[in-house]
């Protein structure tokens, strides 16, 4: 069983190396195609995006505050506030709701 679990981490070891290691080796050049700068531009954002949404909504006691919270952040983002302020805001969006749909 040990035995295995190394094996496993080895695999993955690898992998997130390969991973990392071959745009940098088959990429010399700077990337001149507006679509694909474009398109590399967002892909963290993206990223982020997708990992971050599904926990919102289900990380919380109720779905009413997690919508809540999630537009304050919208709302709040599209404003230009800093990451800081935004999460600081909706954090406290979702523990506002959540003292008050305990009391209802």
């Amino acid at each position: 069983m040990n035995l295995k679990i190394y094996l496993y981490i080895l695999v993955m070891a690898g992998v997130t190396y390969l991973i990392r290691m071959l745009p940098l080796t088959f990429i010399r050049k700077e990337i001149k195609n507006k679509t694909i700068r474009s398109f590399l531009y967002y892909v963290p954002y993206v990223t982020l995006s997708v990992m971050t949404f599904p926990a919102i909504l289900s990380e919380t006691g109720s779905i009413w505050s997690a919508w809540a919270a999630l537009l304050t952040g919208i709302a709040l983002a599209w404003r230009g506030k800093s990451l800081l302020i935004v999460s600081a805001s909706a954090c406290l969006v979702v523990f506002l709701s959540e003292l008050l749909l305990l009391r209802l």
